[in-house]
């Protein structure tokens, strides 16, 4: 093949490549951020029904913002320190899961929401979670609120 015809062949191939990441990887990178959020979530849940205070702690970022109390509990120490209540007991006293998360495009923002049970397993609530991507693969909590709309 002449030198001509490879460049070609190959800007070809190059643009094909470029043209397939550019149509597939943003959905499929959206729906593998989702994950990882669905997966940060259910572990943050997890803290609770381990009684685990520390991990809880974790998954705060430092200027979380939680809105079910008046005034709101603004960062990571307000917010640990608040919920700290929840975590005394031998048992949890609730217990939540997400069943919707949304990636931002950029997959730097998310947002979670699902139903909030309460001890005996009936759904009371719904809670309403923002997540940062705050280094690959590790995402925090920055707003939380929920609504006693099961």
């Amino acid at each position: 093949m002449c030198p001509a015809a490879l460049a070609r062949r190959a800007l070809l191939v190059a643009a094909a490549a470029l043209l397939a990441a550019c149509t597939t990887s943003p959905m499929s990178d959206r729906h593998a951020l989702a994950d990882q959020v669905a997966a940060a979530e259910r572990a943050f849940a997890k803290t609770m029904a381990d009684r685990d205070h520390a991990a809880f702690e974790s998954f705060l970022a430092d200027e979380a913002v939680f809105f079910n109390e008046t005034p709101a509990l603004r960062g990571k120490a307000a917010v640990a320190a608040g919920w700290k209540r929840f975590f005394e007991a031998p048992a949890a006293p609730f217990s939540w899961e997400p069943d919707q998360v949304e990636v931002l495009d950029s997959g730097t923002l998310a947002f979670s929401t699902g139903p909030v049970r309460n001890a005996e397993g009936k759904p009371v609530a719904r809670f309403k979670s923002v997540w940062r991507l705050e280094a690959p693969g590790v995402w925090r909590v920055v707003f939380d609120s929920g609504c006693n709309c099961p």
